[in-house]
């Protein structure tokens, strides 16, 4: 009972984090059930069948709280789904403990740049309110789906990041469209999941607690995410990509790095991300009605259908 506890406790904490920064419930749920001594195929297929509520819910809420570019979901997820029951049948049947560094090193990179951009230029400009073209979403929905199914966690952490990157979604609505399109992945993960594995692999207790968990901090997430800054949070976001993927290549076995070179690490990362947070709320507050200003002026023109350029030079 108190194993179930935990693990309801956990998706709620996990499905908070993920509500509003688009990322960390699958890695965070199965780095538990990794823990307490799960395969990884088990702990990947739980978290995923947890997900098919979690992500309804999720969705929903982000839904009704204006949060969703529809286009986005589609363009991305049906890939994505695709891409998460081939990373399901594959992890059935192989470990990927040499691919995880690797994808480790991108996202660490992708998170450095959003943390910088966020940090010290605000809000993107540029780009703001063109659309995402399917050339680039549906290559990045195959590979994250992919790493989601594969490593337990990844379609926020891959997809999140590479959105906000091109400057083109605004970062509530990033997180709001991964989080809905999430949906398909953890279905087709799941199918994946079925396929390769015998239900006896599958303990359907965990997976009701962490369901449970998760339903009840998703609606509390999408609200969260509605209200908080854009500058404030692209620096949240950049600043849990650097820490989480700078964790997973430390511990891998390219470095296997001692526990003082660890924490040493985790110390810096945890005062520079204070410091970013503190620097982008104060910067928020100097520029609060110039990106107000920003985002009314690009949803408008998307739902005009046109991008902000043509907008003004009509």
């Amino acid at each position: 009972m108190q194993k179930l506890l935990l693990l309801a406790l956990v998706g709620l904490g996990a499905q908070l984090v993920d509500g509003s920064l688009g990322m960390a419930y699958g890695v965070t749920s199965t780095t538990l059930l990794l823990a307490i001594g799960t395969n990884p195929a088990a702990a990947s297929a739980t978290v995923h069948l947890a997900e098919i509520g979690t992500t309804l819910v999720s969705g929903f809420s982000h839904w009704k709280f204006g949060n969703v570019d529809w286009k986005v979901v589609l363009k991305i997820g049906v890939p994505g789904a695709f891409g998460a029951f081939a990373g399901a049948t594959f992890l059935s049947s192989l470990s990927t403990e040499t691919a995880a560094p690797i994808m480790a090193l991108i996202l660490l990179v992708l998170g450095l740049y959003v943390f910088v951009r966020f940090t010290f230029q605000g809000l993107p400009k540029g780009n703001l309110g063109k659309p995402l073209r399917k050339r680039f979403l549906a290559p990045l929905g195959v590979v994250a789906g992919f790493v989601d199914a594969t490593g337990g966690g990844g379609w926020g952490p891959v997809g999140t990041p590479a959105i906000l990157a091109s400057g083109r979604l605004e970062p509530r609505k990033t997180i709001g469209s991964i989080d809905t399109s999430e949906f398909l992945i953890a279905v087709a993960a799941s199918l994946g999941f079925i396929w390769g594995l015998s239900d006896e692999s599958i303990d359907y207790g965990w997976v009701l607690a962490l369901l449970i968990g998760g339903v009840i901090a998703a609606p509390i997430a999408a609200w969260l995410v509605r209200h908080i800054p854009p500058r404030v949070l692209g620096a949240a976001v950049g600043g849990l990509i650097i820490l989480t993927n700078t964790r997973s290549l430390l511990r891998s076995d390219w470095i296997d790095a001692p526990d003082a070179v660890r924490y040493t690490f985790y110390a810096v990362i945890y005062l520079a991300w204070a410091a970013a947070l503190v620097y982008s709320i104060n910067q928020y507050r100097s520029h609060a009605e110039e990106d107000r200003r920003i985002i009314a002026e690009a949803e408008a023109a998307a739902a005009a259908g046109e991008s902000p350029d043509e907008k003004a030079s009509v």
